[in-house]
């Protein structure tokens, strides 16, 4: 069967497969393999045999597991409860304190983890009911909740930016620290977007500012000065040279064990529950991959991304219209798809056309991992949105969408922002590795 046509059988199949709720993964391996058996039948189990070892074997992809476990034991050793605390006494004192401390503390903890479903579910467990408690605005609530969960797929170790440097083999420790700044800007920029929200809406938060039992001690659980002192070891670490992405998991792995052990606050059956978290979250996360390559190879076998690189050479189109295009895109498909699948789904598709336009790969996946975020928390599928759903039973999917729509703004405003300023995106990298 010739090239194009096996094309839109393996694509038709593997949009079929999607809406049918397979995995994503398993469907990509599934319309994958059918694909290349439609035109390389001999191919199909070295392929996927081969890609699996591969993926399986990738030394890189040791830094998901190893930050995914940090995240675990800083949640089982109450250590991401702590760093909630401190956030609230260092914010506690402006109308809607409590809101801005659970962006603050998300932000912490993705830099922790890398996981943004992790940070909106252990966050939304603790910051919740805390506002709850003070009778915040249901909607203010959970959107804020729901929005600083995103921040995992951005703020290092993110990841998404993890992916999408093993899709496009580009340098994990460049996009970690493409992601940095990006990653704060956006931090600052909820924060603001609730200041905003409650000086044009008072009524969303309490007149009186709740009291917090620490301010009185002007003490900051220790917890959270160890959640910081690990982010600045792993990220500084990477930034000044002395080790790479994938030591700085070890590292970091290794130094939040020891401190969970010497606070005695890690048991044997929350040890045992970390671990076993991590390794659900990587098993997903390994078939994923797998999938991704299995389907990346029938599409070269297609010759479907080169043809399409040709196509929009022929068309005269410049890098910018391109990225511009394909950021509208993701925005519209993160409506409806888990951003994971848009990112191996399009990646193999687009990478040809934007490296034959010259597009810094960098810089593209700052913006793509933004738009990921936006899908986070966009209707019907914003996986967020389900994760806060699942903590705060009570609250409409309603009230949470319109709680979240002022964030969804305010990502939006970054997006500009780094289009119109490579240099946010670009600096770091440029000023470590030239």
């Amino acid at each position: 069967m010739d090239g194009p046509t096996a094309a839109l059988i393996g694509l038709a199949i593997l949009f079929v497969l999607l809406l049918i709720r397979v995995p994503v993964g398993l469907s990509m391996l599934i319309a994958g393999s059918i694909g290349i058996a439609l035109i390389r039948p001999q191919a199909v189990l070295p392929v996927i045999a081969g890609e699996t070892f591969a993926v399986s074997s990738r030394h890189a992809l040791i830094i998901i597991p190893l930050f995914m476990l940090m995240g675990n034991l800083a949640v089982v050793s109450g250590m991401s409860r702590e760093l909630y605390l401190a956030a609230n006494l260092w914010l506690h004192r402006f109308r809607g304190g409590l809101a801005a401390a659970s962006i603050v503390a998300s932000a912490g903890f993705s830099a922790l983890s890398g996981s943004s479903l992790a940070a909106a579910l252990t966050m939304g467990r603790v910051a919740v009911p805390e506002m709850r408690r003070f009778n915040y605005d249901r909607s203010l609530a959970t959107g804020a909740v729901a929005a600083g969960g995103t921040l995992g797929i951005l703020i290092p170790p993110s990841a998404g930016l993890v992916l999408y440097g093993i899709l496009t083999e580009q340098s994990i420790s460049r996009l970690f620290m493409a992601g940095l700044i990006p990653g704060i800007l956006l931090t600052l920029f909820f924060v603001l977007t609730v200041f905003v929200v409650v000086k044009l809406q008072p009524h969303k938060v309490p007149r009186d500012r709740p009291e917090n039992p620490l301010a009185a001690r002007g003490r900051v659980p220790a917890g959270a000065w160890w959640i910081l002192g690990l982010v600045a070891v792993t990220l500084g670490g990477i930034y000044a040279g002395i080790f790479s992405a994938m030591e700085a998991a070890g590292v970091g792995a290794f130094l939040i064990l020891l401190v969970a052990l010497a606070r005695r606050t890690l048991t044997r059956d929350a040890f045992a529950e970390a671990v076993l978290s991590t390794l659900r979250a990587c098993g997903t996360v390994f078939l994923i991959l797998i999938g991704a390559y299995v389907f990346k190879v029938f599409l070269g076998f297609t010759e479907l991304p080169f043809a399409a690189a040709r196509w929009v050479g022929d068309q005269g189109w410049s890098g910018g219209q391109v990225v511009a295009l394909l950021l509208a895109m993701f925005i519209v498909l993160g409506t409806f798809l888990d951003g994971f699948a848009m990112l191996v789904l399009t990646i193999p598709l687009v990478q040809p056309i934007l490296a034959s336009l010259g597009v810094d790969m960098i810089w593209f996946g700052v913006m793509i991992v933004v738009t990921l975020e936006m899908g986070l928390i966009s209707p019907p599928v914003g996986l967020n949105t389900f994760v806060v759903k699942s903590v705060a039973p009570d609250v409409s999917m309603g009230e949470i969408y319109r709680g979240i729509i002022p964030f969804w703004l305010a990502m939006l405003a970054l997006l500009a922002l780094i289009a119109f300023l490579p240099r946010i995106a670009t600096f770091l990298p440029g000023a470590m590795y030239g």
